[in-house]
């Protein structure tokens, strides 16, 4: 079983191969991406919904040194294998791919999405490669938050904040 998981993480080399037979299959591709440190209800709702606008998810997953950048030398509490593997787990996840820049741009302009989405908490002009997405006949979607959930409040309860 673990290896059908390990399967799912494709190095970002590799997705072409997996994008055309999906694309020769009429598959509409969804795309999101994230750090997902701390895997918890917010992210299982997000990730649901996203994978339920087209027929197979991609996630872009922010390598350790990406998160490091963004969220802080504290972060991430979870390596990349971890944090890959509990994302590959997921019966609605079809890939999971790391990227080591700080924003999945070139990753997006690679995969060419049929629907990129990201969290309720960005507007359209804020979310990387919408252009691109758009220019390519794609769509952008949006997906409010499960309230009260985020790595962060994790992080701060586990301390004691």
């Amino acid at each position: 079983m673990i290896d059908q998981i390990r399967k799912k993480i494709i190095a970002t080399e590799n997705l072409e191969k997996l994008l055309k037979v999906w694309r020769l299959q009429s598959q509409q591709i969804v795309f999101t991406n994230g750090c997902f440190d701390l895997l918890h209800l917010g992210h299982l709702s997000y990730l649901a919904e996203a994978k339920a606008l087209g027929d197979k998810l991609i996630i872009g997953l922010n390598a350790d040194a990406s998160v490091s950048r963004l969220k802080g030398d504290h972060r991430p509490i979870n390596d990349a294998e971890s944090r890959a593997m509990m994302l590959a787990s997921l019966q609605f996840v079809d890939a999971v791919t790391l990227f080591e820049d700080d924003t999945p741009l070139h990753l997006i302009t690679q995969i060419l999405p049929n629907v990129l989405v990201k969290g309720g908490d960005y507007t359209l002009n804020q979310i990387v490669g919408h252009d691109v997405v758009l220019g390519a006949g794609g769509i952008v979607k949006t997906i409010p938050f499960l309230e009260g959930y985020s790595s962060t409040n994790i992080v701060s309860r586990i301390k004691g904040e």
